[in-house]
């Protein structure tokens, strides 16, 4: 694949303006002009000299995703890109609208190999990990359809194709260049990492002291049913994970989304609401819960909403912060689980 800008850190920009003899201040032009005015073609870049333009469009693509298809909801607040990548992979993004914030759900993985039950894109299998350039351009693309309607992006989840934490250096590079205060400068703790349970990339997570939030896709409160929906918990049980997740708080002292999509019969009981409430009562946790969004090969249904009232309020008698988060983008597939790359 052609070399792509969005792959660079800022220091490596002036690094390689050294090399082709030009002065360092250009590194700050042209990092503005990607983060800051957003533009993407390197013709626009009018304050660059001639020579330095042609120097980088021999050497660099300024991106490298190509937009195949957009869908919508019916409600007009989520949208849903289909991107081709340069080796004809593809992968998906989705820009959700609320009152106070905009959302991007950014992908790290073409595919996934976490196998999660109720996922599409684990039904989809592993394909490969994404390069920082592609995360990158994933947040810049969807700042810039928000920046033409005088809008901005607040927050980046990384929820969308692929296990993040299965692409750490990839996903860790990408958040330092958007957060570069010369250029886009979201800051940290706008950024959400979700992860099904990587005990080792919790470690780094934790060792770094990062501000970035962490959210755990637990779905189950028991190692016997977790093991059935969510297939890596055979390596990293509940037990090592929660272990984790207490090194987190102790060392980082950020609260931690528990994510739980209630699947009907499966796992909205009271005692799976009970059994998550021995696991985090008396800790910095939010549980996030949502009920199941379709997908064509899974059986499962969501969760009716008396059932899904009734384990909040489990939750929340044990004093623990409990939501019901409002399902968005299902009749174009954009919600959670349901992202496979398709045209449909």
């Amino acid at each position: 694949m052609t070399a792509n800008l969005y792959d660079l850190k800022f220091e490596e920009l002036r690094e390689l303006l050294q090399d082709l003899n030009q002065p360092t201040f250009r590194a700050k032009q042209i990092w503005q002009g990607i983060y800051q005015n957003l533009w993407t073609d390197l013709t626009d870049f009018s304050n660059l000299p001639l020579i330095l333009r042609d120097q980088l469009s021999s050497q660099f693509n300024l991106g490298g995703l190509t937009l195949e298809k957009e869908l919508s909801s019916t409600d007009g607040q989520t949208h849903k890109y289909l991107y081709r990548l340069e080796d004809g992979s593809a992968i998906e993004t989705v820009l959700m609208a609320y009152h106070d914030r905009n959302t991007v759900c950014i992908s790290s993985q073409v595919g996934c190999a976490m196998g999660c039950k109720f996922c599409a894109t684990g039904n989809m299998g592993f394909v490969r990990n994404l390069t920082s350039g592609e995360i990158v351009e994933q947040v810049i693309k969807s700042a810039a359809i928000l920046s033409s309607n005088d809008n901005r992006l607040t927050n980046v989840v990384f929820m969308g194709m692929g296990e993040p934490f299965h692409n750490y250096q990839a996903l860790r590079e990408a958040i330092v260049i958007l957060n570069d205060p010369n250029g886009f400068g979201m800051g940290k703790r706008r950024f959400t990492i979700s992860t099904v349970g990587i005990v080792p990339g919790i470690k780094k997570l934790t060792e770094e002291r990062s501000q970035v939030n962490l959210a755990i896709s637990l779905h189950a409160a028991d190692d016997q049913l977790r093991s059935k929906i969510v297939p890596i918990n055979s390596k990293y049980n509940i037990s090592a994970l929660m272990t984790a997740c207490d090194a987190y708080l102790e060392k980082n002292g950020r609260r931690i989304t528990i994510e739980w999509a209630l699947i009907d019969g499966v796992n909205d009981t009271d005692e799976q609401a009970r059994k998550l409430v021995n696991l985090i009562k008396g800790k910095l946790f939010h549980v996030n819960l949502i009920q199941l969004n379709p997908v064509d090969h899974y059986p499962g249904k969501p969760a009716m909403d008396q059932n899904a009232r009734r384990f909040q309020k489990i939750i929340e008698a044990a004093g623990i912060p409990c939501t019901i988060r409002l399902r968005r983008g299902i009749d174009i597939q954009a919600g959670c689980g349901q992202l496979a790359s398709n045209t449909n």
